[in-house]
């Protein structure tokens, strides 16, 4: 299993992350320490110099981690057809202790690589790299993350068996058995679709309306939609998708007999909750003078992106219900 194609691409490209992220960790300590750009002292000249080779290796590396986690899942339900008992992505990660925990570090890390690559952007802005100290003190925290995922998906690929008997989608997004999936099935559509709009409608409404620091709260809100994203998508959207009531898999939907229209539900889902955390955290962050001019628009452009790419995915979720034979309400 571990030469398989994809699989050496996976390792090799979170081997690279780990790398460089503990390198730029031991440079970010010494930021964190010592950075004072109003300093002539020799350290700081050779800070800002090496701060430029850092951060282009980080932009990269973080790049690779958002692509990272589109191959992790799109490669999981290729493989289903590897292992008995696997319908799509999600038996392939039910094949040891390590998948799913692999994918959720994915995610984690996904949005922090998001809100990173944000506020290093902004702080390239700023003729005095006004954001360079707290982008590196995120750095500290994001690094553990990536290398904890990278060695969870490794420890998940080196355990995966082919004559081990996984469990398919419908034994866990199942109404009838226990825990958060099930929880998450049985939500009533009703309710998940009424959180889900109504939702929406707040975030439209809070991203008019909300200024300056307040849109901390934009933030912390999108937060909220996604979790109800994520159920209305499990509960009600996914049984549209399939046109049957009792089929609940956020998984299948990424499938090709169903257009892959799962990638065009999640990728603004996704897009969106990464704009309103770096907009939400920027407009918390102390305003730099040399960013006086231009980091509000930066934030109000977040902003409102964010919004766009979740009006679009509350649009789809509309589309499909209004071309689905099924009909859950009477």
């Amino acid at each position: 299993m571990i030469f398989h194609t994809p699989i050496m691409a996976m390792l090799l490209a979170s081997s690279l992350s780990v790398a460089v992220m503990l390198w730029a960790a031991w440079f970010a300590l010494q930021v964190v320490r010592h950075w004072d750009v109003s300093s002539g002292h020799a350290r700081q000249l050779i800070m800002e110099r090496r701060t430029y080779l850092v951060s282009t290796a980080l932009v990269f590396v973080m790049v690779l981690e958002l692509a990272s986690l589109m191959l992790f899942v799109f490669n999981a339900d290729k493989m289903a057809v590897m292992f008995v008992g696997a319908m799509c992505a999600v038996g392939t990660f039910n094949m040891n202790a390590y998948g799913m925990p692999a994918l959720l570090l994915k995610v984690a890390v996904f949005f922090g690589a998001s809100v990173w690559l944000l506020v290093n952007h902004a702080d390239g802005k700023g003729r005095d790299y006004p954001f360079t100290r707290f982008k590196y003190a995120f750095l500290l925290g994001l690094a553990p993350l990536v290398v904890a995922a990278a060695a969870v998906q490794l420890a998940y690929f080196l355990n995966l068996d082919a004559d081990v008997i996984t469990s398919c989608c419908s034994k866990l997004f199942a109404p009838e058995t226990t825990g958060i999936e099930a929880q998450m099935s049985a939500a009533p559509p009703g309710l998940a679709l009424g959180m889900l709009f109504g939702g929406l409608a707040l975030m439209l409404v809070l991203a008019t309306l909300l200024r300056g620091r307040a849109r901390g709260l934009y933030g912390l809100a999108a937060l909220g939609f996604f979790a109800a994203s994520l159920v209305a998508i499990i509960s009600v959207v996914s049984s549209y998708i399939y046109e049957q009531p009792h089929h609940h898999c956020p998984f299948c939907i990424l499938k090709p007999e169903y257009d892959y229209i799962g990638y065009m539900l999640y990728l603004p889902l996704f897009g969106g909750l990464s704009l309103a955390l770096a907009a939400g955290l920027l407009s918390l962050l102390p305003m730099p003078a040399s960013l006086r001019d231009t980091l509000p628009a930066m934030i109000r452009t977040s902003t409102a992106a964010s919004a766009a790419l979740f009006a679009a995915f509350g649009l789809l979720c509309l589309w499909i219900i209004w071309r689905s034979n099924l009909m859950l309400f009477y």
